[in-house]
């Protein structure tokens, strides 16, 4: 991380130049306070929320810091100046996973400082988490593709297995019916014959049926006459 916290000194806010000893000394957190007090004096100071985003960069405050470098960056037409802010708001959206805005920010700060190294080296970087990133999303994205297909394949042979099973079941059903069907008599199938043969056997049956009652009554009359006599 690019850090112009004594250079810009001359020109700087007591408040700024305290969070400036205190930033030396590694005192991040009351450096941020002391910046924070310089912007409240004048808000539109580039050195107060250059290095404000600094010290909460140190402190791993990274969204915060980000936004501090953002602030930054219109206050001046500094080229050098410009340069470290934006190189530091690429190292700030790295720590968020930023890559393609951090690649932008590099890219940026190189236009401005085509010789600093550390932002060749970290847009090369960036350039290549970049690529990564992408390659999992791909791969993400086809594998949610390929659970989807799946998802649907098998529902496709779920109700394949059900019609079947259906199948199955209506024609078992029918198979059921008509053995039902052939072990029950059958309504209007006798022939001619076999309704001649029933109706000579009634016939017969009422003949046998007439003969024993007249002998019944034969017996009855002679029984009866021998008694008159």
């Amino acid at each position: 991380m690019l850090a112009f916290v004594t250079s810009f000194a001359q020109k700087e806010s007591a408040n700024v130049n305290a969070g400036n000893k205190l930033y030396n000394k590694q005192k991040y957190t009351e450096a941020e306070s002391a910046y924070r007090d310089a912007l409240k004096k004048n808000k539109k100071s580039f050195e107060a929320n250059y290095n404000l985003g600094n010290a909460l960069y140190k402190q791993n405050k990274y969204a915060e810091a980000l936004n501090a470098y953002k602030q930054a960056l219109p206050l001046t037409q500094d080229k050098k100046r410009l340069a470290s802010a934006m190189h530091n708001l690429g190292n700030s959206l790295m720590t968020q996973r930023q890559y393609d805005k951090a690649l932008e920010a590099y890219k940026q700060s190189l236009l401005l400082n085509p010789n600093d190294n550390e932002t060749r080296f970290n847009y090369a970087f960036a350039k290549a988490m970049m690529k990564n990133q992408q390659n999992k999303n791909k791969d993400k994205k086809n594998k949610d593709q390929q659970k989807q297909q799946d998802k649907k394949d098998q529902n496709k042979k779920d109700q394949k297995n059900n019609n079947q099973q259906n199948n199955n079941q209506n024609q078992n059903n029918k198979d059921q019916q008509n053995k039902n069907q052939q072990q029950q008599p059958q309504g209007g199938g006798m022939s001619k014959q076999n309704a001649e043969q029933i109706l000579d056997a009634i016939q017969q049956n009422e003949k046998n049926v007439q003969q024993k009652m007249n002998e019944k009554k034969i017996k009855a009359r002679s029984q009866n006459a021998e008694k008159d006599w």
